[in-house]
C-alpha cells in the first residue's frame, strides 16, 4: 500500500500529475490521438516511478526496523547484500557499524564483570588486614595490657598498614596501566643500571637468608623505560626470593640478538606446579606454593608493564628445581 506520509513521495506524485496534465493540455491544442498517447505515456512513467520509489521506501523501512531491533538489544543481524547501488552500500555500512557497536557492547559487559570481580578481590584483600587491625586496636585500649603485647600489637598494626599501602599503590598502578594513562618512555640504557636498581631493595634480605646471586651480561645496552622495567623486575625478583630456600641461588642473565634484548631471572627454589603455570600472570591468582600474605598481583603487574612497552614475559618452571622468567624487550615494537 502506498504511504503518502512520505513527504518526498507526495511531492514526486504531485509533480508527476502536474506534468501529465500539462502535456495533456498541450495535446488538446493539437490532436486527440496525441492527447491519448501523452496520457498513456504519463501513466506508464508515473507507475514506473511509484514502483521504483516504493521499493526504495520499503528498503529504508526495513533498515529502520533493523536499527530499532538493534537498539532494543537484539544481537547484530546480517543485512549485507552484494548488490550495487547506494542502498546496498548503506546497508553494508550500517551492518559494519552495528557489528562494531555489538562487539563494543560485549567488551563493556566483559569489562564490567571483570571490574566487579576485581572489586570483590580487592575488598577481600583489604578486609583481612583491616579486621585484624580493628581487633588489635580494641585490645590496645585495655589499660591492663602488658607492655610486651602492646608493642607486639603496634608492630603488627604498622606491618598491616604498610601492606595496605603497598596493595593500594599496586592496584592504582595496575588501574593506570589498564587505562593506558601511564606513558612509557623507552630509552637506551645500560642493563647493569636497571638490574642494580632492581636488586637494591633485596640486598639485606638476600644476605640474611644467605641467598647468593650472580649477574651475567650486565654490560649490554637495552632499550626500555628504566623506571617501569625496574618495577617489573622487582616483582619478579621478590617472587623468586620468596620461593627460594635459605642458602639458595639467584641468576640474572642479559642476552641480546638483532630482534630483542632478553633479561632472564632464574632461581633454584620450589618451582611452580604444572596446574598453576598457565595462570601465574593472572591477576589475583594465588598458586599452590604461594605464601599466606600473597595477593597475586605482583607478577600480573610485571606483565602489564612489560607488555605496555611492546615487550613480552614468560616463565618456565620445574617443581622442586626452580623457575626461569624471560623478559623480552623488542628493539622495534611488534
Amino acid at each position: 500500500m502506498i504511504s503518502l506520509r512520505n513527504k518526498e513521495l507526495r511531492r514526486a506524485i504531485i509533480l508527476s500529475i502536474v506534468t501529465i496534465l500539462a502535456f495533456i493540455l498541450i495535446g488538446l491544442l493539437a490532436k486527440e490521438k496525441i492527447v491519448l498517447l501523452l496520457f498513456l505515456q504519463g501513466v506508464a512513467l508515473l507507475t514506473i516511478f511509484i514502483t521504483f520509489t516504493l521499493g526504495r521506501y520499503y528498503l529504508a523501512k526495513n533498515l529502520s526496523t533493523y536499527l530499532r531491533r538493534i537498539r532494543q538489544g537484539e544481537p547484530s543481524l546480517d543485512i549485507r547484500d552484494n548488490e550495487e547501488g547506494e542502498l546496498s552500500i548503506l546497508k553494508n555500512e550500517i551492518y559494519k557499524v552495528t557489528s562494531m557497536l555489538s562487539e563494543y557492547n560485549e567488551k563493556l559487559l566483559s569489562d564490567k564483570k571483570r571490574l566487579a570481580d576485581h572489586m570483590a578481590d580487592i575488598s577481600h584483600q583489604l578486609k583481612t588486614p583491616l579486621t585484624s587491625m580493628m581487633v588489635m586496636t580494641d585490645l590496645l585500649q585495655d589499660d591492663n595490657l602488658p607492655d610486651v603485647k602492646r608493642k607486639e600489637f603496634v608492630s603488627k598494626i604498622s606491618s598491616q598498614l604498610k601492606r595496605i599501602e603497598w596493595l593500594v599503590s599496586s592496584l592504582l598502578t595496575i588501574s593506570k596501566l589498564d587505562a593506558g594513562v601511564i606513558e612509557m618512555k623507552p630509552a637506551t640504557v645500560l642493563s647493569k643500571d636497571v638490574i642494580d636498581a632492581s636488586l637494591e631493595p633485596f640486598l639485606i634480605n638476600l644476605e640474611l637468608r644467605d641467598i647468593t646471586y650472580k649477574v651475567t651480561g650486565s654490560n649490554k645496552i637495552i632499550r626500555c623505560d628504566s623506571y617501569w622495567t625496574r618495577e617489573a623486575m622487582i616483582n619478579i625478583i621478590k617472587n623468586c626470593i620468596e620461593h627460594t630456600p635459605r642458602g639458595g641461588h639467584l641468576d640474572i642473565l642479559v642476552d641480546d640478538n638483532p630482534l630483542y634484548s632478553e633479561i632472564i631471572i632464574q632461581d633454584n627454589g620450589s618451582g611452580i606446579t604444572k596446574k598453576d603455570l598457565p595462570y601465574i600472570f593472572t591477576r589475583f591468582y594465588r598458586g599452590t606454593n604461594s605464601s599466606k600474605d600473597s595477593v597475586g598481583i605482583g607478577l600480573s603487574m610485571s606483565k602489564s608493564i612489560i607488555q605496555s612497552q611492546g615487550g613480552d614475559i614468560s616463565v618456565e618452571s620445574e617443581l622442586g628445581k626452580g623457575s626461569r622468567f624471560h623478559i623480552k624487550l623488542y628493539k622495534t615494537v611488534v
